[in-house]
C-alpha cells in the first residue's frame, strides 16, 4: 500500500495540562515520528484514535472518516511508519506507511503571494505608439 496523509483533527482543544493541542503541533517538524493510539473507553467514540507527538504529547485525533479503519490496522498488528507533515490552519496532517515502507514527505507546494489589502493599485503604465 502507497504512503498517504490522514487529517489530524481536535487541535483547538486542552490537552490535561491545559495548553491546546495546537502548540504541540506548531513545534513538531516535518518528519518527526509520530504514534496513533487506540481509544476504545473514549467516551464519545469508541473508535477514536489519539496522535501524540514525538514527544508524547497529544495534538489530535485521527477524523472519524478514518479512525476505524487506522484503528483496525493498529489492532489487527499491522506495521505503520507515521512521520509528521505540516499545519494548517485547524489541522495538522500526517503521513503514513505500510508494511516496512518509510513515509517521504510530498513535494512542498509554493506558497500563495501575499494579498495586498493595502488600497493602493499602480496607474496603468500605457506604450506611447
Amino acid at each position: 500500500m502507497q504512503a498517504f496523509s490522514l487529517a489530524v483533527v481536535g487541535l483547538p482543544y486542552p490537552n490535561k495540562r491545559g495548553v491546546d493541542r495546537r502548540f504541540e503541533a506548531q513545534i513538531c517538524l516535518p518528519g518527526e515520528a509520530i504514534e496513533l493510539r487506540p481509544e476504545p473507553k473514549n467516551p464519545h467514540d469508541r473508535w477514536a484514535v489519539a496522535v501524540f507527538s514525538c514527544r508524547g504529547v497529544q495534538i489530535g485525533y485521527v477524523t472519524a472518516e478514518k479512525c476505524q479503519w487506522i484503528g483496525g490496522m493498529i489492532r489487527e498488528g499491522r506495521q505503520m511508519a507515521i512521520i509528521f507533515q505540516g499545519l494548517s490552519h485547524n489541522t495538522a496532517w500526517v503521513r503514513v506507511a505500510f508494511d516496512g515502507e518509510i513515509p517521504t514527505l510530498p513535494p512542498q507546494r509554493p506558497a500563495p503571494p501575499p494579498v495586498d489589502d493595502s488600497g493602493f493599485f499602480a496607474d496603468p503604465i500605457y506604450d506611447d505608439d
